[in-house]
């Protein structure tokens, strides 16, 4: 039988964080090394969105994509040169419905994918597929979306969402360096809901909530949070690490699973 993999949120912050020494990374690596090697990773990045149908990357070898400007010239050199799987695409639309997916030879490997797969794996040989966040989903949608796709994880394939619980890039300049009383009621909130299994407190915000509104802001950075949560099986235990927060920025991560993966 194939060993169930676990379903995974990891914050993936700013660019620099796969190119700096930072306690998140070596967290990610630690990870990884007690990981039980994938068939495949399904990798649903915050910074690749569609509307109106759900984009799989396709191809023998999706591109690396660059998605950042004003940064360092190492980061630029950074490839991710994984495979495709255009089996998990076939097996993927299966899932969800091939009216609902749409094959993209176009797209590739933004940083959300490999800012977190580098991390994590250590190399980049895994068959990967990135997938988009159709906008046109409202919260709930994309739960169900997730616990559609659960059963991959059953099958040598890790869920790996990335994304940032907190995110709001018009206030980080001005909290860097400190940790808002908006920012952590919403952490705390958010990490309660996460451990009690609450869905409804992860998709449901009053239009007066100001934390809500501040954290989530865009959204695309939040939404993945709602995959890992929604590819949780009966029996998974959940555990929270790197719950760092630096101003309107967090990094909270998430493993759905077998939390001795973190020991």
């Amino acid at each position: 039988m194939t060993q169930r993999l676990p379903a995974l949120f990891l914050g993936h912050g700013s660019p620099m964080t796969i190119i700096t020494d930072n306690p998140e990374l070596r967290a990610m690596g630690a990870l990884g090394k007690r990981l039980p090697r994938p068939r495949a990773v399904l990798c649903i990045s915050a910074h690749y969105e569609s509307r109106g149908r759900i984009h799989l990357t396709t191809g023998a070898h999706p591109k690396t994509i660059h998605d950042f400007r004003g940064f360092p010239e190492e980061l630029y050199r950074v490839q991710y040169p994984a495979p495709g799987d255009d089996a998990l695409v076939d097996r993927i639309a299966g899932l969800l419905g091939e009216d609902r997916i749409h094959r993209d030879s176009e797209w590739g490997f933004d940083h959300g994918v490999y800012g977190v797969l580098l991390p994590l794996l250590g190399h980049a040989e895994t068959p990967t597929v990135a997938m988009s966040l159709d906008r046109a989903l409202g919260p709930e949608q994309h739960l169900a979306t997730a616990r559609a796709l659960a059963p991959l994880r059953d099958e040598g394939v890790v869920i790996v969402a990335s994304g940032n619980v907190i995110h709001n890039l018009a206030l980080l300049r001005q909290s860097q360096g400190t940790q808002p009383g908006w920012a952590l009621d919403f952490r705390a909130r958010i990490n309660a809901a996460l451990r009690a299994g609450n869905d409804t407190a992860l998709t449901t915000f009053a239009a007066d909530d100001r934390p809500a509104a501040n954290a989530i802001n865009s959204a695309e950075h939040y939404l993945p949070l709602l995959y890992a949560a929604g590819a949780r099986l009966p029996g998974d235990e959940v555990a929270i690490f790197n719950d760092t927060l630096d101003g309107a920025l967090s990094m909270t991560s998430v493993l759905y699973g077998d939390t001795t993966l973190l020991a």
